[in-house]
């Protein structure tokens, strides 16, 4: 894959696998600039852009600017992504016959047939029981231990 060309405009700037676009403000009189990464047709980060000593366009965009977006645009996908990641798998450790276990809760969205798997690992990380649940299970150290006190069988 060939890396996009860049460009160094004063409302367009591409490099480091970011555009950024200085747009009008659609809810003022203000500016705005949208930060995109490579190969998202989305942008990931919208905000304000300061306005030019005319007081009517917007400041020309330039390289210490561009990359204090970049970071910040990077920085919110990233934490985008770990609470994504938070939501999606989840752990839960607990105390079951003397031993201290793992148990986990993977979920996988699928708009059509989303499905997720619980799971109990002893302290090697060895599977000890997995059980498929509804998406929407909730996965508390109350209803892992229940699952654990009944033998790791159906969960409710």
């Amino acid at each position: 894959m060939t890396e996009p060309e860049k460009i160094h405009e004063p409302r367009l700037w591409r490099d480091n696998g970011w555009t950024a676009r200085v747009i009008k403000n659609e809810d003022d009189d203000g500016w705005a600039v949208a930060m995109t990464p490579d190969g998202q047709s989305e942008p990931a980060l919208v905000g304000p852009w300061t306005m030019g000593r005319d007081k009517k366009n917007p400041k020309p965009l330039d390289t210490p600017a561009f990359h204090t977006l970049v970071k910040t645009a990077s920085e919110f996908v990233r934490r985008h992504e770990q609470q994504l990641h938070a939501q999606l798998h989840q752990e839960i450790s607990i105390a079951h016959g003397g031993d201290r276990i793992s148990v986990t809760l993977d979920i996988q969205p699928d708009e059509d047939n989303p499905s997720a798997l619980l799971r109990a690992l002893d302290a090697a990380g060895e599977v000890m029981a997995e059980a498929r649940v509804a998406p929407s299970f909730r996965l508390t150290r109350a209803s892992a231990s229940a699952w654990a006190e009944g033998g790791f069988g159906r969960v409710r």
